[in-house]
């Protein structure tokens, strides 16, 4: 029998920040010289410079009209990206001597409509650190040409609009397209990294919206449960996911009044334990350690000895309801624990709901500060 191969590593890719500045680079060189660079090399943080292919490109020379655009394709590597595979484009103009740099938002890139962003609203969703490596990769050809700065920069990813409908952009009050991101310009596979910046993008227009009492659910079922108890505005509600950890931390330097976290009983018995991470990769339900709670709470031996030998943590929760035992209040009370040493200081009513597959609250610790 031959020997299992071992696994490759994962391929890192490129965020849309740094295929946006290979783009603007290549647009300007041709602007200036007639010539497009393919491949076009790309100054990123950290002394990293790929070079990337150009998809598309174009130059009109008119008489007081000229312009440049050049297309990427972006690859995010081996991470699950929404935006991997799409078309990252960038027109270039000449604006007047003394202008500077300016940035536009086009087909497919969003407009910033709601404050809390760390853009202001009527700003294209270009956000800070890929406007840093674009004016970066610019200053770098006109460096060596001997011309100043003073541009128009358009973003657009064509069908834009239609792929932002998969992130959290219209609730965070980003319309019309998706968001330029990117920190470093590298995309770690599953870093989760994009997940984690809507998350605190979230908390941040919650909280610039004046909203006092916000939730975070880790799927849809648990956001419509939330939604029914408390009539909540879509910007008061986060799309948290598995990633409890970095809400947590995000709200504790960042509080609100009132917080209501809700979830089904497997990833709230995760959060019980302990865990801040409640992906499925990260562990499954300790039915030991469930079954142990039972016990100290008052459950029957026999309910104790069916929980650790569920097939499941739902199937744990079915046996306790069967037996008349009160699980979800004891895991939301535990996960309370849980949360609320994370966010120790903070001034917050924290609540944890346990939701049922069914959209039921089955179980909660009711409100209490941290």
């Amino acid at each position: 029998m031959s020997e299992a191969q071992p696994e490759r590593p994962l391929r890192r890719g490129w965020t849309t920040g740094a295929c946006a500045s290979g783009a603007a680079r290549a647009a300007f060189e041709a602007l200036l010289t007639g010539v497009f660079p393919d491949p076009v090399p790309v100054a990123l943080p950290k002394g990293l410079r790929p070079e990337f292919a150009l998809a598309t490109y174009g130059l009109v020379q008119a008489p007081d009209a000229d312009f440049a655009n050049a297309g990427i394709v972006k690859d995010a590597g081996d991470d699950p990206d929404v935006t991997h595979g799409a078309l990252v484009v960038a027109t270039v103009r000449f604006a007047p001597k003394g202008a500077g740099l300016s940035f536009r938002a086009g087909e497919g890139v969003g407009l910033v409509t709601r404050p809390g962003l760390p853009l202001p609203p009527g700003e294209p969703a270009i956000n800070p650190a890929p406007r840093a490596m674009i004016r970066a990769n610019l200053e770098e050809v006109a460096g060596r040409l001997a011309v100043g700065v003073d541009l128009n920069v358009e973003i657009s990813i064509p069908g834009g609009a239609k792929i932002a409908e998969r992130t959290a952009n219209g609730r965070l009050g980003i319309v019309g397209g998706l968001s330029i991101l990117g920190t470093t310009g590298v995309v770690v596979p599953y870093s989760c990294s994009a997940w984690i910046h809507s998350i605190h993008s979230g908390v941040d227009v919650a909280r610039a919206s004046g909203c006092t009492h916000i939730g975070a659910a880790t799927g849809e079922t648990s956001e419509a449960a939330i939604r029914a108890l408390y009539r909540l505005p879509d910007h008061a509600l986060i799309e948290m996911g598995d990633f409890a950890g970095g809400f947590l931390k995000r709200l504790r330097a960042h509080p609100v009044a009132r917080v209501t976290i809700a979830g089904g009983p497997a990833k709230i018995t995760k959060l019980a334990e302990g865990m801040l991470d409640l992906h499925s990769k990260r562990g499954a339900v300790d039915l030991e350690a469930l079954a142990a709670r039972a016990s100290e709470a008052g459950g029957s031996p026999s309910l104790t000895h069916a929980i650790a030998a569920a097939n499941s943590g739902l199937h744990a929760f079915e046996l306790a309801e069967a037996a008349g035992f009160d699980l979800p209040a004891l895991v939301a009370d535990a996960a309370w624990r849980t949360a609320a040493r994370v966010i120790a200081g903070a001034p917050c009513e924290l609540e944890i709901v346990v939701v049922g597959r069914d959209g039921r609250v089955l179980g909660s610790s009711g409100f209490r500060r941290a």
